[in-house]
Formats: structure tokens, C-alpha cells, sequence
């Protein structure tokens, strides 16, 4: 019998926490709240993606030129109908969709939020039962209130979001979350259907022994990476060296691993893609938030992350994140090989 004796769940945090804000009424804390909503109904579809017709691609290509999968697609539109249910969000732009996707409702007009996401991060590996997640960022819109959101609203830097969190969908289901007062990560208890406060107030290591990088892609990497991977292997006592290389492919699981063990997570340029591979508005805006209010870095090896104003919501940028010992050491290496 599972024992819930002074479990605090993510609604409860959350208006608890309301009074971080001087001024909030309320509307930040239901847009979390159909945020958790939109997290568990993702999470039933990835837990019976094996037993319904939800696996596989859907046919269709996203606007990044990447296979759609099913479960992306269910994701997206899951996670959209609940936004717009919640009458506190004024448009979406989400990794799936070319455009923003803009609510006209007289509610939405009115909402003060914008919200980012890429709803189901790692898509890749759906097939084959490995962790995924939804990563998401919110932004107070720039438009007046009253009016549709417009991509004005979207292309603010990091340093202007209001929250940013991510869901990882493994072993246990997590919700990670920041509002610019620390980080928190909540479980799902299945027995009562409610995220429970698991992991209060995370504070990533200084230092970790985990680089996680994808090293199939060696030849093109800039020098001052492959410089810093041949230092990460590298026997030294004092430094706890050689360190683990982990790498899942999924960035919301690579980084939550980091996250509470400490380590480095490298998505940098290359020879294919020498602007990188990850978007800074959905995907590195959220998770540098995140390892910032941890205690950790977030750069894309020249410029911290959250000072980089997006020209466009699918904008890619090189990402090196983690713990700040690591991320300052990789620069080093970057600097040194004139690579930026």
C-alpha cells in the first residue's frame, strides 16, 4: 500500500509557490496546472504505445524535414488542446508546426503567456522503449493584452522566461519545472494519478565525471571539441578522469541524468550543421533556464544561451550545458582552437 502521509502534489507547489511572483493572480499557476494535465494524458499514450496503433511514423514530415512520429503528433495536439483549454495561453510555438499556432478566442486575446514546446523529445526512440520527454518554456507576451499573440512574442531571449520545465516519460514519469526560484522535480504516482514533489529544490554538481555526446559524429566536430573529448578520457587521478561517456540521443534524458549526477551535455556545430542541430527557443532556451537555477551553465561555447535573441522560433544554435566546472573547461578548449 502506497503511503501519500505529507505528499505535497505539483497543484499544491504550485499556488504555494504563486506568492513568488508579486502581483500573480493565479494565471501563471493554471497554466502549469493544465501543463501536469497535458503530461499525463502524453504519458498513458507512451505507456500503451506498444499495445495501440500509436507507434511507427504518421507519413508526414515536421517543418525540421524529420519523420513524424505518431506519438509526436499525439503529443502536439494534446499538449495544445489543454493550453488553449486553459484560457491562459495566447498562441503556441511548438517544434512540430512551421508557423505559430495562434488562439482567437476572446480568452486567449486576453491571456498573458505564450508558451514553447517540443512535445515529445527523442521521438526517435519510441520504438525501441527508451526515455523520452516534452520539453516547454513560457514567455509573458510583448502584444498588448486583448489582442492575438504575434511572433513578436516568441522571439524574446531566455533571460525574459517566466518558466520552463520538461517531462521525462522512463522508468517513472517526471515533471521538472523553474519559475526563476529553483528547480523542483515531481513523480508521477500512478496509484493516485498526481505528481508528487520528489526531488525538492535540485542543485546539479559543480563538477560530474559524465560528458554525453553523440561521438558517431567524431570527424565533424570542431577541434576544440575533439580536443576536450581526448581530455575526458585521459587518466588523471586528481580529476577523477578518464569520465563516463553516456549518450541516449535524447536530450531531455541526457540532461536530466546530468542533471542530478553532474556531467556535460554537447550538441556543438559541425560540418553538417554548422549553426547546430538543437532549437534555441523549445529546446536549449528551457533547459539552460533550468541548469542556470541549478547551479549550472549553459553556453552555445562563446555566449550564454539565454542572452542569444532568436530571429526565428526554429532557430538552431550549438549547445553546451551541465555542470559549470565542465562547461568552462569545454570553452577553454573551444577558445583556445579558435573554433568559435
Amino acid at each position: 500500500m502506497t503511503e501519500h502521509n505529507n505528499v505535497q502534489t505539483l497543484n499544491q507547489f504550485i499556488i504555494e509557490r504563486q506568492s513568488d511572483h508579486p502581483g500573480a493572480k493565479g494565471e501563471l499557476s493554471r497554466l502549469l496546472h493544465h501543463v501536469g494535465i497535458a503530461a499525463k494524458i502524453v504519458n498513458r499514450a507512451v505507456n500503451k504505445a506498444g499495445l495501440v496503433d500509436i507507434l511507427g511514423e504518421h507519413g508526414d514530415q515536421n517543418v525540421q524535414g524529420e519523420d513524424q512520429q505518431k506519438l509526436d503528433v499525439f503529443a502536439d495536439t494534446h499538449f495544445i488542446d489543454a493550453l488553449k483549454a486553459s484560457g491562459e495561453c495566447a498562441a503556441v510555438a511548438s517544434e512540430e508546426n512551421e508557423d505559430i499556432i495562434i488562439f482567437e478566442d476572446e480568452m486567449a486575446k486576453n491571456a498573458k503567456y505564450v508558451f514553447c514546446m517540443d512535445p515529445l523529445d527523442g521521438s526517435s526512440n519510441i520504438d525501441v522503449n527508451v526515455s523520452i520527454g516534452t520539453i516547454f518554456s513560457i514567455f509573458e507576451r510583448v502584444t498588448p493584452r486583448g489582442q492575438v499573440a504575434t511572433m513578436e512574442d516568441f522571439l524574446q531571449e531566455g533571460t525574459k522566461q517566466v518558466a520552463a520545465g520538461y517531462v521525462i516519460y522512463g522508468s517513472s514519469t517526471m515533471l521538472v519545472y523553474t519559475t526563476g526560484n529553483g528547480v523542483n522535480g515531481f513523480t508521477l504516482d500512478p496509484s493516485i494519478g498526481e505528481f508528487c514533489l520528489s526531488h525538492p529544490n535540485i542543485k546539479t554538481p559543480k563538477s560530474g565525471t559524465i560528458y554525453s555526446i553523440n561521438e558517431g559524429n567524431y570527424i565533424n566536430f570542431p577541434q576544440g571539441v575533439k580536443k576536450y573529448i581526448k581530455y575526458c578520457q585521459e587518466k588523471d587521478a586528481r580529476s577523477k578522469r578518464p569520465f563516463t561517456s553516456r549518450y541516449i540521443g535524447s536530450l531531455v534524458a541526457d540532461f536530466h541524468r546530468n542533471l542530478l549526477k553532474g556531467g556535460i551535455f554537447i550538441y556543438p556545430q559541425t560540418n553538417k550543421n554548422p549553426d547546430g542541430k538543437l532549437r534555441l527557443t523549445y529546446e536549449c532556451n528551457p533547459v539552460a533556464f533550468i541548469a542556470e537555477q541549478a547551479g549550472g551553465m549553459a553556453t552555445n561555447g562563446d555566449i550564454r544561451i539565454l542572452e542569444i535573441k532568436p530571429d526565428s522560433i526554429h532557430q538552431r544554435v550549438p549547445f553546451y550545458t551541465g555542470s559549470t566546472n565542465m562547461v568552462k573547461k569545454t570553452e577553454e578548449f573551444l577558445h583556445f582552437f579558435n573554433n568559435i
